[in-house]
């Protein structure tokens, strides 16, 4: 999980900070040049800001869609930075694969987006200490209050296709939020992906991991090699509870990739991890949103 230790092993392994800027990423064109080449050549996408109403308040989002069509639903959880021009940006790449997704602002309640900026560096300690403030406040019962929420948004848009199931993912602390979201709607969601996801199977009592016997949702975990070492039981909780059922799942350990190596605009940012990451994402997403 995204936290002291993890900058630490950043410092060792010699990754400086701001290698992906949050501004690199805000200006046209900026896909050509951060993500890997033809990461953009699928359908043809519109996409826009949108607010929805939860029981808490408003959260503010983004929506985008193939321009033409109904396709399965996508909700995606951000990672600790939130939303923000990265996240938009792979949220565009997702619905270019033929999916309508919403990407959500999970700090609604005190920020709107984006709560990370270009003049507020999260390796600032008093930017982290404020997002860790924020973050301990988000337990299982507010993720579904907004899960509920924003899963009905997506139901309710003309670009869903209700017919087939809604798939989520989450990077960072939406890894939990995934699983939180699969179990709340065991009817509607079919695939949850999970990438360098913050404690989804402890020896907790409410480990997020023993819900998923109760979901219907197929599953993807893929893991930081630094969060393995610091947690080497979590791989073996999670398969211990995905195994029995039929739905597809896989769980692994991205030898050589760190806590956060998936957003393009993170420290950590892996290019060939992400993109095999992505990857497995398309086929959970092929196999159980059919």
């Amino acid at each position: 999980m995204c936290n002291e230790i993890t900058e630490a092993d950043l410092d060792r392994a010699g990754l400086p900070v701001g290698r992906r800027s949050f501004t690199a990423l805000a200006g046209a064109g900026a896909l050509a040049t951060m993500l890997p080449v033809n990461a953009m050549a699928g359908k043809a996408v519109k996409g826009r800001g949108v607010t929805i109403k939860t029981d808490d308040g408003t959260a503010d989002a983004y929506f985008v869609a193939p321009a033409e069509g109904k396709h399965p639903g996508v909700l995606i959880w951000p990672d600790i930075r939130g939303l923000r021009p990265a996240f938009r940006q792979m949220a565009d790449r997702l619905a270019g694969e033929g999916y309508a997704v919403l990407c959500v602002n999970p700090f609604y309640r005190w920020e709107k987006s984006p709560v990370v900026t270009a003049t507020s560096d999260f390796n600032d300690p008093a930017v982290r200490d404020r997002l860790f403030g924020y973050l301990k406040q988000l337990t299982r019962a507010p993720v579904e209050v907004d899960a509920r929420a924003h899963l009905a948004f997506l139901d309710a848009q003309a670009e869903v296709d209700t017919k087939r199931k809604l798939g989520t993912t989450g990077y960072c602390m939406g890894g939990a939020m995934t699983i939180y979201t699969a179990a709340l709607k065991p009817d509607r969601v079919g695939a949850a992906a999970s990438f360098h996801g913050g404690s989804v199977g402890t020896d907790k009592p409410d480990s997020p991991h023993l819900l998923i016997p109760k979901t219907n949702a197929g599953y993807l975990f893929a893991i930081a090699d630094n969060d393995d070492k610091e947690n080497p039981n979590e791989k073996v909780l999670l398969k211990a509870v995905l195994e029995p059922r039929k739905q597809w799942h896989e769980v692994e350990v991205y030898e050589g990739a760190m806590h956060g190596w998936c957003p393009p605009d993170g420290r950590a940012y892996n290019e060939a991890a992400a993109e095999k990451a992505w990857g497995r994402m398309l086929e959970l997403f092929k196999a159980e949103l059919a």
